[in-house]
């Protein structure tokens, strides 16, 4: 009897060595599979950058790079007619051609690079990760760059550089409300005083600033105010940076993250050459309004969208059936960012759960914002230590190593719309998956759209 006992529990001890071993060989291969995946390189775009000419090394001046995307500033008024502001072809005239017109500049020698030639409107996000990179190779020899591109999204544009530029020299973008070839066009003055806000380097370490009609602003707080108005672009909360006057550049004040100049702090987390393009996820905008229904957010998580933005009423309020649609988005792992589509006012955030305060960000800015932020990773609590950090223009100075001034709340947060929360169990965490760069790819550059394929108008 003891016999048999005992060649039961051997056979029994056999199976199990055999099914740990096969654990182990699965779990072998689950993480010879994901070493692999890490290994594969990131394919980076690569960049016709002109080098910095002889005779402008040579120069005192600084040397300016101005990368141009097309829009309204480029633009050429349709059948000739000089007096129309509004019937034109946006993206006709290339940035070689619209320097050359200009007066010899008196600050900067300047160079052009085309990246593209169309709307705003027109570029992808995929767009966007290219211009970001080619922004930065071109400030590994170039003093600082222009960017020139339509204003329909000049702002969200402007803002998806400043989270991903990693240089600290100075990014201005700049446009124009009336294409170049009409009379009254603003679009060679604009280009001019960007390239002397540029060349000044009064806003190294600033981030991406956005400057028309002499008046600079943050790209976090800019936005456009006014279909075609010429002072179009404003930012509610905080007023200008500084103004361009004929002799000067004047900054009058800063955005926060300059007070983080030369130190580790000051650079986002969002370092575009450690992914691929193809892991920027869908995200989404809904925008609440009396009775507002959920299927805006049930489609957009059809489409598969990994973040939605909801732009509420008042202090981000959103209507019930939103807030339903978006409970059941939540327990499908979406997350969610609460602005307001008042224009201004700020969302706190509490710190937890699915659904994170955009502070004062507007609805586009905090697309970008969290959209950078799935594409990293998928951990809550890190995307909402982004969004209290890269997401805010709170100020903090270190006046000794005793003594810090805060002008952020200290006390628990204080949120003004009920916030559906997920059971810590179905909350996604996930750490970020970061592929190492390698040498980089030649892409072609983004082909020019025609003219006549344009919308009529577009900025």
């Amino acid at each position: 009897m003891t016999n048999i006992v005992r060649g039961v529990l051997g056979k029994k001890f056999i199976v199990m060595l055999v099914l740990l071993s096969m654990a182990a060989g699965t779990v072998g291969i689950v993480v010879s599979r994901n070493l692999a995946n890490a290994a594969e390189p990131v394919q980076l775009p690569t960049f016709n950058i002109p080098p910095v000419s002889a005779e402008f090394e040579a120069s005192e001046k600084p040397n300016v790079l101005v990368i141009a995307t097309g829009g309204t500033i480029a633009g050429a008024a349709r059948n000739g007619d000089k007096t129309n502001f509004q019937n034109y072809a946006a993206g006709t005239y290339t940035m070689a051609d619209m320097v050359s017109q200009l007066p010899v500049h008196k600050t900067a020698d300047v160079s052009t690079f085309q990246f593209g030639n169309k709307g705003s409107g027109s570029y992808t996000i995929k767009d966007l990760y290219d211009l970001s990179l080619a922004v930065d190779t071109a400030l590994a020899d170039y003093d600082s760059v222009v960017v020139t591109t339509g204003t329909d999204t000049m702002e969200e544009i402007a803002y998806f550089l400043d989270l991903t530029v990693r240089s600290e020299k100075p990014v201005v973008v700049t446009g124009a409300m009336r294409p170049w070839d009409v009379i009254g066009t603003d679009a060679p003055a604009n280009l001019y005083q960007a390239i002397k806000v540029a060349s000044s380097n009064k806003t190294k370490w600033f981030g991406t600033v956005l400057m028309l009609n002499d008046v600079i602003y943050a790209a976090r707080e800019v936005t456009k105010t006014n279909a075609h108005r010429l002072d179009t672009f404003d930012a509610p909360m905080f007023g200008a940076l500084g103004y361009v006057d004929d002799p000067a550049v004047r900054i009058y004040r800063a955005p926060a993250r300059a007070i983080k100049a030369g130190t580790e702090q000051w650079a986002t987390p969002f370092d575009l050459k450690t992914i691929s393009k193809d892991s920027l996820p869908i995200v989404e905008i809904a925008y609440s309004y009396q009775e507002a229904g959920g299927g805006a957010i049930r489609g957009f998580v059809e489409d598969g969208a990994k973040g939605i933005v909801t732009a509420g009423t008042g202090a981000g309020g959103i209507s019930s059936k939103m807030s339903q649609a978006r409970s059941a988005a939540i327990q499908q792992g979406v997350v969610f960012v609460t602005t307001t589509r008042t224009g201004s006012g700020t969302m706190y955030d509490s710190g937890t759960g699915a659904t994170i305060g955009g502070d004062n960000l507007n609805a586009a800015h905090a697309r970008m914002l969290l959209l950078l932020s799935l594409a990293f990773t998928s951990d809550l609590p890190t995307i909402h230590s982004w969004f209290q950090s890269f997401g805010t223009g709170d100020v903090e100075i270190s006046v000794d190593e005793n003594t810090v001034l805060k002008t952020s709340i200290e006390e628990e947060a204080v949120v003004e719309e009920p916030v559906v929360e997920v059971p810590a169990s179905e909350v996604p965490s996930v750490e970020p998956s970061v592929e190492p760069s390698a040498e980089p790819a030649v892409t072609e550059p983004v082909e020019s759209a025609p003219a006549t394929e344009e919308p009529v108008g577009a900025h």
